[in-house]
């Protein structure tokens, strides 16, 4: 290669090519031309599969590929048959984290070889569910707040029954937890009459945070 520089002084050369790595470096240009050698290391492959507890693949499965930093480097979605590819990705570790619905989220390490393509299997758990109906001696309750607690005591997820009373958690860790269903915490106001007749005062019910 050979580039005409405007006037001697300091610039910075970049180097790029399809299936390398770009390569940046800072020159110092005199009156007399500058021989400079630039040295491009390739970029390297990832492909893998996503499969479910029975070997089954998961179609349609989230793929994050992330650096050490935690910065994303590529996405995509594994295909019909539980396949996923990434290009030209830099060689060293990364973190692969796979989301699918009705399956716990994955994440695991992987070493990108400096050439070749790398190949992972991913093996999704499926995620313990719970659901149930909120009633009362006269039905359903809807609009019954349900909390799930786990062993250590920390909320897991918090639901609002539906109009039939219905609730339901997914994508759970098997083990121990507790179930919690509040009413709307109570509202106090005050009210002053002006004498005979109607005055109105309505109420508005809500749980913190709606």
């Amino acid at each position: 290669y050979a580039l005409d520089a405007p006037e001697p002084g300091s610039y910075v050369l970049i180097a790029s090519a399809d299936g390398f790595q770009p390569q940046a470096s800072t020159v110092v240009v005199g009156e007399q031309p500058l021989g400079y050698d630039i040295l491009l290391s390739g970029t390297s492959g990832l492909t893998g599969t996503v499969r479910a507890e029975n070997g089954g693949p998961v179609a349609g499965a989230m793929v994050i590929v992330t650096d050490v930093r935690g910065d994303v480097l590529a996405t995509g979605a594994s295909d019909e048959a539980g396949s996923f590819t990434f290009t030209e990705l830099v060689p060293g570790p990364v973190t692969i984290t796979v989301n699918a619905e009705g399956h716990r989220p994955a994440a695991l390490p992987v070493e990108i070889g400096a050439t070749g393509v790398t190949h992972v299997e991913v093996a999704l758990h499926t995620g313990a569910r719970v659901q149930g109906v909120v009633r009362a001696a006269g039905g359903p309750l809807a609009g019954v707040r349900v909390t799930l607690v786990d062993a250590a005591g920390n909320v897991v997820a918090s639901r609002t029954t539906a109009e039939d009373g219905a609730y339901g958690f997914a994508d759970l860790d098997g083990g121990e937890y507790t179930v919690i269903a509040t009413g709307y915490p109570p509202v106090a106001t005050a009210v002053t009459l002006s004498g005979p007749g109607t005055d109105g005062h309505d109420i508005e019910l809500a749980h913190p945070g709606e």
